[in-house]
């Protein structure tokens, strides 16, 4: 694999369970060094899909090829250039840190002196250090998370897979997975990302592609798919929610639709561009109206979402596995 070529390319991938048709002729291009966001309701194919690139799962139909490596002809040599993190943490909970990863190089085919040093390098680059002769049933959700990752980087993978890897953690344990991610795309590791959460695509994904029953309906950089979903919102909110009523008043008087309004208070109304934001101001500032917030954004991840698949975001899917 040259150092263009990218490192996932999957064309047409089909598999059915049964009569449920899982995946539905699925093309996916990750280039080397990036960070592919999917994005999809419960059900989707997010999950089958992963499966079916780090070879868990052979696809009916389609090719795919991994680090340069085809996942039916070769599948021992992609799982050598990969690493997977499923939904849930899967360290042993009676092992300690380093037992842990310890374990899975001597099962890499590490000698044992070089596994020991790997899991050191790898507790430190986790902040795991402290931890390290502790059992993991000790550890915090978000320690057990930053374990699980680097379990799956002991192998040194080109490739990681990361299969909604924030479920179930706390927004400090979800940033302190972020930057992980952040940190290993920056030293050259390419990622394929589920999740279910949009804010986290926005945050980490060079690239998104939305999945809806086993297809790609739609692909692009996050602002591309904003664009895509349409309008865009102003949004006002009043230094005093006593004023509101009469930003109400005024957002109706410009754009000719009735705003929304929100539990902080802020009215926001479909508009076409920023043009508006002066007439606004200049209205609400003749009637002495002060602002903490005036602004017009792109509609956000949610809303693209919602108006691509009619679904909302949702808990973590649970596929059927064959």
């Amino acid at each position: 694999m040259t150092t263009d070529s990218p490192v996932i390319e999957a064309t047409g991938l089909g598999l059915s369970y049964g009569t449920t048709r899982a995946l539905d002729g699925v093309d996916l291009t990750v280039p080397a060094g990036t960070v592919l966001g999917v994005l999809g309701p419960n059900g989707a194919g997010k999950t089958t899909a992963v499966r079916v690139l780090s070879t868990l799962l052979r696809p009916d139909t389609g090719t795919a090829r991994v680090a340069g490596h085809d996942i039916r002809t070769d599948p021992q040599a992609v799982r050598r250039a990969i690493g997977l993190t499923g939904q849930y943490a899967s360290v042993d909970e009676d092992l300690t840190g380093t037992q842990n990863l310890t374990m899975i190089g001597r099962l890499l085919g590490l000698p044992r002196a070089a596994a020991r040093a790997r899991a050191a390098d790898l507790l430190a680059g986790f902040s795991l250090t402290d931890a390290a002769d502790r059992s993991a049933g000790t550890y915090s959700g978000g320690m057990r998370r930053r374990l699980d990752l680097a379990a799956s980087l002991v192998g040194r993978p080109q490739v990681l897979f990361l299969d909604e890897p924030t479920t179930g953690l706390d927004p400090r344990s979800r940033t302190e997975v972020w930057d992980v991610v952040r940190r290993l795309v920056d030293e050259g590791t390419s990622v394929l990302l589920t999740t279910q959460y949009l804010e986290e695509a926005d945050e980490l994904a060079d690239d998104i592609v939305v999945f809806d029953a086993g297809r790609v309906v739609a692909h692009g950089t996050s602002d591309e798919l904003k664009h895509r979903a349409g309008a865009q919102t102003l949004a006002v909110r009043p230094r005093e929610r006593s004023d509101l009523p009469v930003v109400l008043q005024v957002l109706e008087q410009v754009t000719g639709a009735a705003p929304a309004v929100d539990g902080q208070g802020t009215a926001s109304v479909p508009v076409r561009g920023e043009a508006v934001l002066g007439t606004v101001l200049d209205l609400l500032t003749t009637r002495g109206v002060g602002l903490s917030e005036l602004g017009v954004r792109l509609p956000s991840l949610d809303e693209v979402f919602f108006a691509l698949t009619g679904s909302p975001t949702a808990v973590p899917e649970k596929e059927a596995v064959a």
